[in-house]
């Protein structure tokens, strides 16, 4: 069954950093769009990065020139590095692996950004 583990969540004050993980297991990852979603209190899930096979990134405005996506097919693993954090980036962080048929979604990871 795939596996889709995140980490590095936690609470930061505004204009801080932090870096979130995510490893996958029993996918072949190199074929897969790699990405990472997030939901708040009240609101719908929504895109904030996602990076192909071939390089090519696709971020959400609200997060263009602060958060920064990467993978390692190596180690099947995806990262997003955001920096200077804000509160409106406070959400459930969640880690997302997709190809044109079937996508998986990993359970999670908090992030809260507050004085």
């Amino acid at each position: 069954q795939v596996q889709l583990v995140e980490s590095g969540g936690g609470l930061v004050q505004p204009g801080g950093s932090l870096r979130l993980s995510c490893a996958a297991s029993r996918i072949i990852f190199s074929v897969y769009v790699m990405g990472w979603y997030r939901q708040a209190p009240g609101k719908q899930r929504e895109l904030v990065a996602t990076l192909n096979s071939s390089g090519f990134t696709n971020y959400a405005d609200s997060v263009k020139g602060r958060f920064t996506i990467s993978r390692d097919n190596g180690k099947n693993t995806v990262s997003l590095q955001m920096n200077s954090l804000k509160p409106e980036d406070t959400a459930v962080y969640y880690c997302n692996a997709a190809n044109s048929q079937i996508g998986y979604w990993g359970q999670g990871t908090q992030v809260t950004v507050s004085s």
